[in-house]
C-alpha cells in the first residue's frame, strides 16, 4: 500500500497558498471596489439633498458643510482632498442632469 499523506499534505499546502495569493487579495480589492461605489452613491445623495436644503445662491458652504455631516454619520473617514473631488464630482453630475 502506498503512503499518501505526503502527497495529500503537499496538495492542501498548494491550495492554501494559492488562496492566500490569489483569493484573499481579490476579495479584498473588491470590497474595496464596492465600498468606494458605496460611498460615491452616499455623496450623490448628500448632494442632491444639499441642493434641495439650501436654495438660493451663495451658500456653497452650507451645502459642503451639510454633505461632510451626513457622510460623518453614515461612518465614511476620507481625506479632506478625497471628499472635495467626491463631492465635486457630484455636482458636476447633477449640473450635467439638469437638476
Amino acid at each position: 500500500m502506498i503512503d499518501l499523506t505526503q502527497v495529500i499534505t503537499t496538495a492542501i499546502t498548494l491550495i492554501l497558498a494559492c488562496i492566500s495569493a490569489f483569493l484573499i487579495p481579490y476579495l479584498k480589492s473588491k470590497l474595496k471596489a464596492e465600498q468606494f461605489d458605496n460611498i460615491i452613491m452616499w455623496v450623490n445623495i448628500a448632494v442632491e439633498a444639499a441642493e434641495m436644503i439650501y436654495t438660493g445662491t451663495g451658500r456653497g458652504e452650507e451645502k459642503k458643510q451639510y454633505v461632510l455631516d451626513f457622510l460623518n454619520s453614515k461612518g465614511f473617514t476620507l481625506n479632506a482632498a478625497e471628499i472635495e473631488n467626491l463631492i465635486e464630482s457630484a455636482v458636476l453630475q447633477l449640473k450635467q442632469m439638469g437638476k
